[in-house]
């Protein structure tokens, strides 16, 4: 009992000389002498501070760029070993001629010969034009600097960038089926079809957009606060603009 009481005296005294020690700070932080360097002190740890959010956004930058090259390089691996494949697999009905016998062979015409006996080349038919879509520019740090703190809260630069990566993929998905022929469409894609057309406004017309079923469709998004707060800065940068109507509110590029 004794010794509870002993531990319950001596952490109450603990307090007592903690209080003392913040009263006798607070009293030093009132003397004319020191409140200079206590707000010169201040300046300096929001210098720091803002220099370290600094260094957090260009690591996270770096971060998102290393991960890109590493996905790039995947991708060439990927097609260089297609190649290699198509390299080792050449279908044994084509002709094989070597450089050599091509040279002797053409080297006993007469150049008149040679004319008469090329293959007409039939003319290509011209491709098919693809249709370019339009996609979001990523958003620059000058212009990440740029949007008011209060909009943009504990975002960072990266995490609106991954947000214009997702919504470009969604743009890309949409308007693939859109230029797509309807005849060769399956049923599901039939539906998105009509439902695209259906959302179209004369404000609209012409001009790329999507509206929240596409990015639940097309993206792992959430549409949550977060997102409303990246879109809303986004229209801020002028990446997007708003067409409501319909019940519907369209995301348009810009």
């Amino acid at each position: 009992m004794a010794s509870d009481l002993e531990q319950l005296c001596s952490y109450v005294n603990e307090k007592i000389g903690n209080i003392k020690k913040i009263l006798s700070i607070r009293s030093l932080g009132q003397a004319p002498a020191l409140k200079t360097t206590l707000s010169k002190i201040g300046d300096e740890i929001i210098t720091v501070n803002e220099l370290l959010n600094k260094f957090e956004l260009e690591i996270l930058y770096q971060e998102q760029t290393n991960k890109s090259l590493k996905e790039l390089c995947a991708s060439l691996e990927d097609d260089f070993k297609d190649v290699e494949h198509l390299k080792e697999h050449i279908p044994s009905y084509l002709p094989q001629v070597t450089a050599t016998q091509s040279l002797v062979n053409q080297s006993d015409l007469d150049p008149k010969e040679l004319v008469e006996a090329e293959e007409p080349v039939l003319a290509k038919k011209p491709p098919k034009e693809q249709k370019v879509i339009k996609e979001m520019h990523f958003i620059t740090t000058d212009e990440f600097n740029g949007v008011p703190a209060y909009m943009k809260s504990r975002l960072t630069y990266c995490q609106i960038n991954d947000v214009i990566k997702e919504i470009n993929k969604a743009v890309v998905s949409k308007y693939k089926i859109v230029h797509h022929p309807k005849a060769s469409m399956n049923s599901a894609k039939r539906n998105l079809y009509q439902r695209f057309i259906n959302e179209e406004t004369k404000d609209t017309k012409g001009r790329y957009f999507i509206v929240e079923a596409d990015i639940k469709e097309f993206t792992a998004l959430k549409a949550d606060k977060r997102l409303y707060v990246i879109l809303n800065i986004l229209r801020h940068c002028q990446r997007l603009s708003e067409v409501r109507g319909g019940g519907l509110t369209r995301y348009v590029l810009t």
